[in-house]
Order: C-alpha cells, then sequence, then structure tokens
C-alpha cells in the first residue's frame, strides 16, 4: 500500500488513539504518521491466498495468521503488514503485536522501497520473527528472508514451492498466485493448457 508522508511530529498515544477512529489506516515510524492508500486488486488477491492458506493450515493450533488490520510494533515504529503470523496470546482488544513469527508484505511501485529497506531493517530486529516474505503482484516473484539463514534472501518462481518450517507448511508459488492477473500468471496458465492438449 502506498504512504504520503505528514510531517507534523505526532507521539504514540496520539498515534494509537488516532488510529482507533480513524477512516484510513496509517503507519507510524518514529514520530512520523504516514497515511495508507488503498490496494489493488492483485494486491488484495496476493494477500487473500496467503492468509487462507495459513489460516485453514492453523485451524485449531495456537498460532494465528491476521491480514492487513493488525498492527505490528517495533520499538517506536507501528506497521500494517499485509499478513503475519503471531503465535501469542493476544488479548481480544489487541491493535498490535509485537511478537509475530512469520510476516508477510505484496509489493507495488510506490512501496517497494519502504518495504525492502525500512520494514526488512525493523522487522529483522524483532527476536520472535522466523521469515520475511516479499511478494511481487505486476509479476511472479516471491522473495523469503529466514532469521536461520541470516535474512539472506531466497528467490521463488512459478513451479516452486515455499517451506515455512516454524509452522510446518509448504505453500506453492501458484496457490499464491491463483487468480492473479498479470503477464507472468497468463503465459503460465496458457502453457498448463497447452500441456493438456
Amino acid at each position: 500500500m502506498a504512504t504520503a508522508q505528514q510531517t507534523q511530529f505526532v507521539n504514540e498515544e496520539d498515534y494509537l488513539a488516532g488510529e482507533q477512529v480513524s477512516e484510513i489506516k496509517h503507519e507510524y515510524i518514529d514520530g512520523r504518521v504516514y497515511a495508507m492508500a488503498g490496494a489493488s486488486h492483485n494486491h488484495n488477491l496476493i494477500a487473500g491466498n496467503v492468509h487462507t492458506a495459513f489460516n485453514v493450515h492453523l485451524k485449531g493450533k495456537p498460532c494465528r495468521p491476521y491480514i492487513s488490520d493488525m498492527k505490528v510494533q517495533i520499538g517506536t515504529k507501528y506497521f500494517y503488514p499485509d499478513v503475519m503470523i503471531d503465535c501469542n496470546e493476544l488479548a481480544g482488544n489487541s491493535v498490535y503485536t509485537n511478537a509475530p513469527m512469520i510476516l508477510v508484505e505484496v509489493l507495488s511501485n510506490s512501496t517497494r522501497r519502504t518495504d525492502k529497506c525500512t520494514k526488512l531493517m525493523a522487522y529483522s530486529q524483532i527476536q520472535s520473527l522466523q521469515v520475511y516474505m516479499l511478494i511481487e503482484q505486476d509479476f511472479v516473484e516471491v522473495e523469503v528472508m529466514r532469521k536461520t539463514k541470516g535474512w539472506l534472501s531466497e528467490r521463488y518462481y512459478l513451479g516452486d514451492e515455499i517451506s515455512f518450517e516454524s509452522i510446518g507448511l509448504t505453500l506453492s508459488v501458484e496457490d499464491i498466485y491463483e487468480r492473479v492477473q498479470n503477464t507472468d500468471m497468463t503465459e503460465w496458465l496458457q502453457q498448463k493448457i497447452n500441456r493438456q492438449i
């Protein structure tokens, strides 16, 4: 989701109180507030596909997936990841967590730099975090960084599967991009049809 900077300093308490009544979401970085724009069709499909896979897999287990409206706190920063998994017992009125296990961001031209730099630096400081996943929406590419591998980047494409060892789930790239409309998916689906003929 795109962000636009608000230059006036805002303290954390005012930010959190304001988010409770605001019609739009804002991220908070060390006293600066960034308004978030709406997401595209493909963005929503990708986030929904990942959340659904996590939700089905985790049914009846202590870890829970959240989609886009739950904040994650890192020091004096608050972000809205597109999807996350948290394994802590959160109170019913919780609006943020500071101990997620998996964080997922769907990239766009306007958010790519923030997601790959600012958020990566912040997220990698979270002690509980095991996986940070970045998903392109305009073409097929999934970048996964794991704590166990020193946050080194691994990229996945159509035909690949991604293992989430911490929750015992394997997810195919094709499932992540189900119903997404971009050139890579169009060509992939056409190739599948041609193989069946």
